[in-house]
Order: C-alpha cells, then structure tokens, then sequence
C-alpha cells in the first residue's frame, strides 16, 4: 500500500509575520507595566536588581510615550472668569446676615430698654415742667390779687389759700413728671420688646439661612470637586494611554495579521493511503499498453497515444 502525504503552507511572507508577531507577544510577557516616569521609581525591599532594572528600562520608555503622546492627551478646561465671578460673590455673601443678628442680640437684657428712650425726654420734661411752674405762679399771683381786693392781703386767710393753693400744685406737678418719666419708660420697653420678638424671628431665620449657606458651599464644593476629578481623570487617562500603547499596538499588528491570515488558504497537513494494484490490475495495464505501442507502429500517421 502507498501513503501519500500532501502539506498546504501559507506564503512565506504571512509565515514570517505570524513569527514575529508571536516573537513579540512572548517578548511583552516580560515588561513589567508602569504608569509613572523614572522619577516615580524606587527599588522595593526584596525586589532584585534585575527586577528593578526591568522597572527603570519601563519607566524611561513610558517617559518617552507620553512625551510623544502629548498632543492626545486629555485636558480639561479651567473655569471661565463668570465662574470664578460667581464664586466670589457666593462666597462673600456666606454669613453677611451675622452683624444684623450681633446687633439685635445686644438689645436684649434688664437695660435694654435705656437705648430706647428719646432723646428728647429731658427737653419735654423741662419744658412741660417749666409751664407748669409758670402757670403756677400765675395762679398764685390771682390768689394775691383776690386778698388784695377783699382787704385780706397778708392775713391769715390768704395765707390758706396760698398753703392748699401750693399743696395741690405740687402734687400735680409729681404726677406729671411721674407720667412723663412713665411714659417714656413703657415706650422705651414696648421698643426694646419689640426688638426682642424681632430677634426671635431672627434666631428662627438663622436656621434657614445657615441652610442656605451650607447648600451654596456645598454647591461651591461640589464645583470644585468636579472640576479636580476632571483633572484627575484627564491625568490617568494620559498615563493609561502612555502605559498600554506598546500593547494596543501589539494587539492592532495582530488583528491585521489575523486578518491577512483570514484571507489566506490554511496550512495543514493531509495523509492518503492508495491500495497496491492487485495482479489482474497490473495485467490489464500492461495489455493496454502494448496494444497501443501496436497500433502506433502499424498507423504511425494516426492519433498519438498517451500513458
């Protein structure tokens, strides 16, 4: 029995690139990867000096990377002068309520009332005081005249009339500066009762106000906050970029590999057994081919014969 082998090979040209393509996946098995610069290194306790050369080797050649991938890198924008305009009025406006409430604070106390009263009370009471006394004198000077006209001038009876004239003078002069000095008192504490209750509505206002003084930071933070994290996410992806480029491209060299491969006819290798002729096989070819050595010699102008 006979084997026959047949071998199907791709060009020579896609054999050669499978071979250097598989040549440089074994080779990046063992590149450590790093995502800082040289500077960023230090050799770790335990770590060899092999080791810690592979790492100096990665990181000088991520250097060169990101160097050459800086115009793709990510950036973010920084705020525009609205926004920083914006900030700054948030900001300057945070706890400017706080003098209005120091201010109505200090009117509170047993004296409180004291900074309410007129300052014009001293000048009423003088005034009202000093008509009083005018027009007590006035009085008086009726009473002298009356003695005067009766012919009791100087006697006992308008002595009376002067002594019950004064009595009730006086006492109505006390009530009056009393009253006055009441009324100002009750309006001075009505004004600073007042400013109290306002300071109540204050102390209940202040609540919301620090609520809106947290909400406007935080608003303010969180601003910051996300533009930090733009920043930082900027920065990773840069370092992302620089870190895994050797292995994008690897991995982009052997997808278009795969893909001229793809298009190739595949290598293999097939095996086929051909049966030995048996004898009355081999006696019937060799009949067929004397018969036509035959027929050529006696008709050498006619078909030519084949084997």
């Amino acid at each position: 029995m006979a084997t026959e082998t047949t071998i199907s090979r791709p060009a020579p040209f896609v054999e050669d690139l499978g071979k250097d393509l598989a040549e440089q996946a074994v080779a990046f098995t063992g590149v450590p990867v790093v995502s800082g610069g040289i500077g960023s290194l230090s050799q770790m306790a335990g770590e060899t000096a092999d080791g810690y050369k592979a790492r100096q080797d990665a990181a000088r050649a991520f250097d060169v990377r990101k160097q050459n991938l800086a115009g793709l890198a990510p950036q973010v924008a920084g705020q525009d002068a609205l926004q920083q305009q914006a900030q700054s009025l948030a900001q300057s406006g945070v706890g400017s309520y706080q003098p209005f409430l120091q201010g109505a604070q200090a009117s509170t106390g047993a004296n409180a009332y004291q900074q309410f009263m007129s300052p014009y009370q001293s000048q009423v009471m003088d005034a009202s005081l000093a008509e009083f006394d005018r027009n007590a004198a006035m009085q008086q000077q009726r009473i002298s005249d009356q003695a005067v006209a009766s012919g009791a001038f100087g006697g006992g009876r308008e002595g009376v009339a002067q002594a019950e004239y004064m009595k009730g003078s006086d006492m109505n002069r006390a009530q009056l500066q009393a009253g006055m000095l009441q009324s100002g008192f009750q309006n001075a504490q009505a004004a600073a009762q007042q400013n109290f209750s306002n300071q109540q509505g204050l102390a209940q206002l202040l609540p919301g106000l620090q609520a809106q003084d947290v909400s406007r930071l935080g608003s303010l933070g969180a601003l910051n906050q996300a533009q930090t994290q733009a920043g930082l996410d900027a920065t990773r992806e840069a370092n992302r970029m620089a870190a895994f480029q050797p292995q994008e491209q690897l991995q982009n060299y052997g997808n278009l590999v795969t893909g001229i491969m793809g298009g190739m006819q595949g290598s293999g290798t097939a095996t086929t057994n051909i049966p030995n002729p048996t004898p009355l096989q081999t006696a019937l070819g060799a009949g067929t081919t004397l018969a036509g050595i035959y027929s050529a010699y006696k008709n050498p102008g006619g078909t030519t014969f084949n084997i």
